[in-house]
């Protein structure tokens, strides 16, 4: 049952690890692209009353662009988020089974993942 357990507590410790890189990559590039939008709005309102009607729109145009991408780069760090959470439950599930099954080293080697990946979240946060 032991052996059985430390399976899970690996197999849940490597899919935690894979959600997390991916997690705080979607966190990266969501933040890159609040970064853009936000300088494209203050470049744009630097320019007001020295654009003519037709340059505006052109502004315009990228602005919503990166509207567009600050949005879909947020819903993908939403449904990661998602995911990463699910990833994180599983882990406590397995690291709590291995306690119960005196499974001691998979449990506390779970439960200092969970504590690391955690950290590692917060940190891009």
């Amino acid at each position: 049952m032991r052996r059985a357990v430390s399976l899970v507590t690996d197999s849940t410790s490597t899919f935690l690890s894979q959600t997390t890189y991916a997690l705080i990559e979607a966190i990266t590039e969501y933040t890159k692209a609040v970064y853009t939008l936000t300088s494209l709005y203050r470049q744009y309102t630097s320019l007001l009353g020295k654009m003519n009607s037709e340059e505006e729109d052109e502004v315009w145009q990228v602005i919503i662009g990166a509207r567009a991408e600050m949005t879909s780069k947020h819903q993908e760090y939403l449904k990661l988020e998602t995911t990463w959470m699910t990833a994180v439950g599983l882990s406590e599930m397995a690291a709590e089974a291995a306690y119960q099954t005196g499974a001691d080293q998979a449990s506390i080697t779970t439960r200092n993942h969970i504590q690391l990946v955690k950290l590692q979240v917060e940190e891009v946060h």
